[in-house]
């Protein structure tokens, strides 16, 4: 059953700005600016600018049950999106090994990694950063490496990408538990 009109809404907190231009999503704010094109699904965005709050309205118009759900997607990618400009995305991962440690320097300026002596293996792993996500040694835990940007999708990714070079092959997965795995998700700035 098609409903006639399905909204979202989702108010804006002081000192972060958005502005949207046919489906094409800008946010600014103290950490910097974010943009998102979500000109693919079909939903009217409208910004309500008031005294006391501004406001993003969701509006689809005779939508199915999968076309409603992207009301709930998009305001979510707006939400990520104040987040990151405001408080930023932090990803802690954790290196896990059994015999051979392994190894992660951090090359081209905290834009890129090195993964050395994975399961002893003698080939170098070079993972690239996205764009925006800086990587760095931690201090305080040892074989931690902390993940930091604005953008939830880059630094999510950056994450995956690391996790993804380092899976075992040809042996069983149960026993061979080593690898780099996020250990912990959350904000550069803390309250």
């Amino acid at each position: 059953m098609r409903d006639v009109l399905s909204t979202e809404e989702l108010t804006i907190p002081e000192g972060v700005t958005v502005d949207i231009k046919s489906r094409l999503i800008t946010v600014v704010g103290p950490r910097g600016t974010l943009k998102k094109n979500v000109r693919h699904i079909n939903m009217d965005i409208v910004l309500v600018k008031t005294t006391k709050a501004n406001r993003v309205i969701l509006q689809v118009w005779q939508g199915a049950r999968k076309h409603v759900a992207c009301l709930r997607t998009v305001r979510s990618l707006i939400e990520n999106m104040i987040t990151g400009v405001t408080k930023g995305f932090l990803y802690k991962m954790r290196a896990v090994y059994a015999h051979f440690p392994i190894n992660t320097i951090i090359a081209e300026d905290s834009r890129a990694v090195e993964i050395r002596n994975f399961l002893g293996e003698k080939t170098v792993r070079h993972v690239a950063m996205l764009d925006g996500v800086t990587i760095a040694e931690s201090k305080a835990q040892k074989d931690e490496l902390i993940l930091q940007g604005n953008d939830i999708e880059n630094v999510s990714q950056s994450a995956a990408s690391i996790q993804g070079s380092c899976r075992v092959r040809n042996k069983d997965i149960r026993k061979f538990l080593d690898g780099i795995y996020v250990s912990e998700k959350t904000t550069v700035l803390t309250e």
